[in-house]
């Protein structure tokens, strides 16, 4: 009988964790969770940083130009317009290029790395020292993360609309003599986002075709990154509440397994 007893001893320990905890095992975490919600995530994230980076090298490289636009005061002639504005805004591109770069980058690619380290270190019975310290670290990053990202938003979209409906005074336009670089003269009154400067030119009477239909394919690419903000946000949140789900899981899981390894010595 004494030799039967820890092997009876372990089989009913077994089975009573089991049964005293059905709630616990019947609401037990989806594996899939984690890698779609991460998946989702980087997806946004590079489509954001897509968005931004063509914006930006249109804005350096075409956007400086100018434009010529029909005098209002002198049928038959026209002036030139500096393609950017004196006050151009655009921290907040780079915040929202950042926070997406962060998703992709930090939390994304990073990501995939912790959690094989994570999952080799449990499988071995390793998951102690550097392992677990990164992967606490990478799951701080994925709250700041999303808090980052939810920052861009609220930045981004107060910043367009303190501006929205604002029009280039076409007569002051007129007057300022532009020339081209570098003696341009960009147009000096108020502040202006890209999205809502570029709204305002195509309200003016341009003389170039072309130039309209350039403006508009660009203007589509400022909005789709403004709006791809707001799953950027969604995925970054319901991302890092599922990794703080899966780590506590993961917790329970490892605490399990050092209570039956008590038990059998």
């Amino acid at each position: 009988m004494s030799n039967t007893y820890p092997l009876v001893g372990y089989s009913n320990l077994a089975i009573n964790d089991s049964q005293s905890h059905p709630r616990q095992n019947a609401m037990a975490f989806p594996r899939w969770l984690l890698p779609l919600s991460l998946g989702l995530l980087m997806l946004t994230g590079i489509v954001e940083m897509a968005f931004i980076s063509s914006m930006v090298y249109w804005l350096h490289r075409f956007a400086g130009g100018e434009y010529t636009v029909a005098t209002p005061t002198m049928a038959g002639t026209t002036f030139t317009l500096h393609g950017k504005p004196k006050h151009f805004l655009l921290n907040q591109g780079h915040t929202s290029n950042g926070a997406a770069g962060t998703a992709f980058v930090g939390v994304g690619l990073g990501g995939i790395l912790v959690l094989w380290l994570r999952a080799r270190a449990l499988r071995r019975g390793e998951y102690r020292g550097f392992t677990k310290a990164i992967y606490h670290a990478w799951l701080v990053l994925a709250v700041l993360s999303a808090l980052l990202s939810i920052a861009a938003l609220v930045y981004t979209y107060l910043l367009t609309y303190q501006h929205w409906g604002q029009t280039i005074n076409i007569v002051d336009a007129s007057l300022l003599n532009n020339q081209p670089y570098p003696n341009q003269v960009a147009y000096p009154n108020q502040a202006w986002t890209p999205e809502n400067w570029f709204k305002a030119v195509l309200k003016l009477p341009l003389a170039e075709k072309s130039d309209r239909k350039n403006i508009w394919n660009h203007l589509y690419i400022m909005r789709a990154w403004r709006w791809n903000l707001i799953p950027l946000v969604v995925f970054g949140v319901i991302f890092a509440v599922v990794a703080l789900l899966d780590a506590r899981e993961k917790r329970r899981f490892m605490g399990s397994r050092r209570a039956v390894t008590k038990g059998r010595v």
